[in-house]
């Protein structure tokens, strides 16, 4: 088993709680305040009533609202169209990783374990997990990361697959965490900013599951034709050195943390391995 038992699982970045909770407030904020647009006309502005522009605040409000039963519905048919062009794992389909899945998710306190699916990614490195209904949780990694990573960096796999299962172990794709955030997500630098701090958590419960899967990253952040390559200590240096004004503006639209930074953070928490020296071959270069 590659994950310490020194830390206790699972692991979250210390502002994704209280920034969650100010989410959360001003998501109920946000409906009070629409419905409020749909039964009264105490907030529309005295000039707008009986007006088109009423008419106009009062459909804009019912469309906002109806954002919440879109997401029931989106997650359903996602869950679907995954069943339908993808592959599930299992004991006998690609055992490795089914067997790293169950591993992680006894772990992390997951249970059931979730379903895994390698999907046709169309050139995409990626993964995600999500959930259907109430407790149908599942996990889908794109052919592209799961080809790059498997043969030559197995645990770049399973560092992969122990952050997506911190999405469904700290509830981030329940149906419950999605409706309660469904309308101040889309409030511009406040929804990326909790995004972040979510991959910043996962990232965490990725690494104490497996302390050498920093690949995983190297692969996001270079590209598979040079990931191989890659002297990862002067990448985990690139991460430590920046920073900046610019740097932040940048990051304010994302979802997603840079992953240089991700990889940084990561070795400064000690939860991934010391990175090899600059004058080590990289691993496309040594001998196997």
């Amino acid at each position: 088993m590659a994950h310490s038992g020194a830390r206790k699982l699972p692991l979250r970045h210390p502002a994704e709680i209280p920034t969650f909770i100010v989410m959360v407030i001003l998501n109920f904020a946000i409906l009070a305040v629409l419905i409020d647009f749909l039964v009264s006309t105490a907030l529309i502005p005295p000039a707008l009533r009986g007006t088109n522009w009423e008419a106009t605040w009062r459909a804009v409000s019912a469309a906002i609202i109806l954002v919440a039963p879109v997401i029931i519905i989106v997650r359903q048919v996602q869950r679907a169209s995954i069943r339908g062009t993808a592959l599930r794992l299992s004991r006998t389909q690609f055992p490795d990783l089914y067997a790293s899945v169950d591993e992680f998710a006894a772990a992390l306190g997951v249970r059931p374990a979730p379903d895994v699916y390698l999907g046709n990614g169309n050139g995409t490195l990626n993964a995600f997990a999500a959930q259907s209904g109430f407790t149908n949780n599942y996990t889908v990694l794109s052919n592209e990361l799961f080809a790059n990573l498997r043969n030559n960096n197995r645990d770049g796999t399973r560092f992969i697959l122990g952050h997506e299962l911190g999405h469904i172990r700290l509830h981030h794709v329940a149906l419950w965490y999605q409706l309660v955030l469904c309308y101040s997500q889309l409030i511009p630098i406040l929804g990326p900013t909790l995004s972040r701090l979510r991959e910043y958590s996962c990232d965490r419960n990725g690494a104490a599951l497996e302390p050498k899967g920093e690949m995983g990253l190297v692969l996001l952040t270079a590209g598979r034709y040079a990931a191989d390559y890659v002297h990862v200590s002067e990448l985990v240096d690139q991460g430590r050195h920046l920073g900046g004004f610019w740097v932040g503006i940048s990051q304010l639209p994302r979802s997603h943390p840079w992953t240089v930074r991700r990889i940084w953070r990561l070795h400064q928490l000690s939860l991934f391995g010391p990175a090899h020296t600059a004058d080590q071959a990289p691993r496309s270069h040594q001998v196997r």
